[in-house]
């Protein structure tokens, strides 16, 4: 059983994700944490109240004081931990739909758990070898009320407030319903940009649209920078750990070229830049261009984190990493996924040009991203060994760091098992869109055959 994916444990809520299991995963970390507090978080989704709860009494049974911080941001909820010294559990499932949620944890410095770590907390999920305590050592909870009012002061403590206020940018900021909506457009306010908003009340229902920040999802935040004449448009996922931008136009900017042009404005010769194994033709140009190393990981914030520091602890500079689905490092700032910082540095870069302007070095490459589901451990199989089976057959350069990477010099192709929910992805990038749509397609029709057969 694998109880953790890639970025924590996910599942729909009140079926696979259950209170009985959540309060398990609390009890585990609780006994390897050994810690007399605890911070706790959620976003806005409907069950997190039930699950907050499940965990924090699975922290109390284990003798640990519970922070409980209401709905935050994960980035702030990793303030706090870094601020008070004490881990932290986070109830979310990020940028999954309304009916899923998941667990994230937090270690003491603000950093999700590196890989290591959550072995040990699966170790003893799966053992149950919880230590539990006597009815008079249990926990107690406590309720802190300036978690998010702090998490918007030290961001702006870490921005360069006057420079974008001169900008006087006008901001069309979707939040998504999720935690964003309560600290984000009072953030963005005051860096001294106007903002306007869509989807900004927190609602764990999401009726305005679905948690990923992906264009199906933001027509609103298309139309309402056209509208309102906006500089820039920002959205998040449901933890705002993620930002995805839209230029002055109400166009879509791709998000491995806003990782490329954030990358160009940090990196420096002899730095390192660390991405996944999906990462675009940019950022790989950028390293290049800029006398930076390019170091690829599987999929995934926790391999990222892992490697980040695995790099800093051999004295190697790396002040930008990320995945192009908004989800950026700075870890000069904070080894966390930050949306709100990742848009307050972009905001940085339009002072002297427009959104447009910015990315347009980053533009020509195509990108197409499906999805494939399957229900059973057979399809499962069958799918990953269709992608093995192409792969072998194919003359392209093969990469197997995190499922089957094809690269044919102006294009590549990959499909990879989700860590999060039970799908394949499949994702391509080509210069020409029909070269992208051809390598998509010519899996997807490779790996649905094989599922159906099963």
């Amino acid at each position: 059983m694998k109880v953790f994916g890639s970025s924590g444990t996910r599942g729909v809520a009140n079926d696979e994700l259950t209170p009985e299991f959540v309060l398990k995963i609390a009890k585990a970390a609780g006994t390897v944490w050994r810690s007399d507090r605890v911070a706790l978080a959620r976003d806005t989704r409907a069950t997190g109240d039930m699950l907050a709860d499940a965990a924090a009494s699975g922290l109390a049974s284990i003798g640990a004081d519970v922070d409980r911080l209401g709905v935050v941001p994960t980035p702030g909820a990793q303030a706090y931990t870094e601020r008070e010294g004490v881990p932290a559990l986070m109830i979310t499932a990020s940028h999954n739909p309304p009916e899923y949620n998941g667990v994230k944890l937090i270690g003491e410095d603000g950093i999700e758990l590196a890989v290591g770590s959550l072995e040990r907390i699966e170790d003893k999920f799966l053992t149950e070898a919880f230590e539990e305590v006597r009815w008079s050592e249990t926990g107690h909870s406590h309720h802190i009320e300036d978690a998010r009012d702090w998490y918007v002061s030290q961001l702006l403590e870490h921005i360069d407030t006057e420079k974008i206020a001169d900008a006087n940018l006008t901001i069309a900021l979707d939040p998504g319903h999720g935690a964003g909506s309560l600290t984000s457009p009072e953030f963005f306010r005051k860096l001294g940009c106007e903002v306007v908003t869509a989807n900004s009340q927190p609602d764990g229902h999401f009726p305005g649209r679905n948690p990923e920040p992906v264009p199906k999802n933001l027509r609103d935040l298309g139309r309402l920078v056209e509208s309102t004449d906006a500089d820039v448009g920002i959205a998040h996922d449901g933890d705002a750990d993620r930002a995805i931008f839209y230029d002055e136009n109400g166009d879509y900017i791709e998000g491995d070229a806003t990782l490329a042009a954030l990358s160009a404005a940090q990196l420096e010769p002899g730095d390192a830049v660390v991405s996944a194994v999906n990462v675009s033709q940019r950022l790989v140009d950028v390293a290049r261009e800029t006398g930076s190393t390019l170091e690829l990981t599987p999929i995934g914030s926790t391999n990222i984190i892992t490697r980040i520091r695995e790099l800093q602890d051999q004295n190697v500079s790396v002040p930008v990493a990320g995945e192009g689905n908004g989800g950026i490092f700075f870890p000069n700032y904070r080894l966390t996924r930050d949306g709100a910082y990742t848009a307050a540095k972009f905001l940085e870069l339009l002072v002297d040009r427009t959104a447009s302007e910015v990315v347009e070095p980053y533009s020509g490459y195509h990108n197409i991203r499906t999805n494939i589901s399957y229900t059973t451990d057979a399809e499962h199989d069958a799918l990953l060994s269709a992608a093995e089976q192409k792969a072998e057959e194919s003359d392209a350069e093969l990469n197997t760091r995190d499922g089957y990477r094809l690269d044919f010099g102006d294009a590549w192709v990959l499909a990879r098992p989700s860590g999060t929910e039970p799908i394949v992805r499949i994702y391509a990038e080509a210069r020409e869109q029909h070269r992208a749509e051809e390598l998509s397609e010519e899996m997807e029709d490779t790996l649905r055959i094989a599922k159906a057969s099963v």
